[in-house]
């Protein structure tokens, strides 16, 4: 019997258990009460603030040099680490957690339930992402090495071409995607894989609509970008690529991995719930 335990606990979840897991926490998360996801997601929204925080004390204290983007862009995991581990509600988490509950039971009640939770937990993020450009902007709290660190990483994200922006977000949504993917069979490494993977996000200089959006709500606040600048230039084409790369790429992949398995399943318990 210990042998046998042994080897269950050892055995590696396959794509039918890590989708299940997945799925199953989407649909909890689709029937929180919308007080919860907004408490949740304006939490998100203030903490991913330190993976800026975090960067520019990287830069404010490293040497000018080819490699320190490296170092630095390791800070940028602190924020995600915050919110994943502690569980709150991250915008792009949700592109593909509650995407796989939608196709499993295409309907028009769970449409309503995904497009609700999208809303809700997308204007706290950005709420709780404005709290803390606020802080940054205003609060005498920083050094001057340090703030100029905040408004140069802030300068460099909300510089990019729409287009461009875009294309970048693509990547971070898959990634973003591929963390909540991984984190049901990865017992004992799961802040590993965010490290990993939030460190290539901004490694590869890809864009992040939530973190951008504590970078965004700094430019803003200081007076060094326009309000239709940064929503038509920066946040929406941000927000566009990540939905695409978490839901349409991603999501829309880790199902045709495991549909013919859970399909029939499906149609059983809806013919039996009739």
């Amino acid at each position: 019997m210990e042998q046998e335990q042994a080897i269950r606990e050892a055995t590696r979840l396959n794509s039918k258990m890590i989708y299940e897991v997945v799925r199953r926490d989407g649909d909890e998360e689709l029937e929180r009460p919308t007080k919860s996801l907004i408490w949740s997601g304006l939490a998100a929204g203030i903490l991913i603030s330190f993976s800026v925080l975090a960067e520019a004390v990287f830069r404010s204290h490293l040497p000018d040099t080819s490699w320190r983007p490296l170092v630095e862009n390791l800070g940028y995991s602190f924020g995600f680490l915050m919110v994943i581990l502690g569980r709150m509600q991250l915008f792009t988490e949700n592109t593909i957690t509650t995407i796989l509950p939608l196709v499993a039971e295409r309907s028009k009640r769970c449409v309503v339930l995904v497009l609700r939770l999208w809303g809700i937990v997308l204007v706290a993020n950005v709420t709780g992402a404005a709290l803390a450009g606020a802080f940054f902007v205003h609060a005498e709290a920083f050094s001057p090495e340090l703030r100029a660190a905040i408004f140069d990483l802030s300068a460099h994200a909300t510089g990019f071409p729409p287009l461009e922006a875009f294309l970048r977000a693509i990547p971070a949504g898959v990634l973003v995607a591929g963390i909540v993917w991984m984190m049901p069979g990865q017992s004992g490494n799961e802040v590993w894989i965010i490290v990993l993977f939030t460190w290539l996000i901004a490694a590869g200089d890809f864009t992040h609509v939530i973190a951008g959006a504590v970078e965004v709500w700094v430019m803003l606040l200081d007076g060094r970008l326009m309000i239709g600048a940064a929503i038509g230039d920066v946040f929406l084409p941000i927000l566009a690529g990540n939905i695409f790369g978490g839901t349409l790429v991603f999501a829309l992949l880790a199902w045709g991995q495991v549909k013919a398995e859970v399909e029939p399943t499906l149609d059983e318990d809806t013919h039996g719930a009739k």
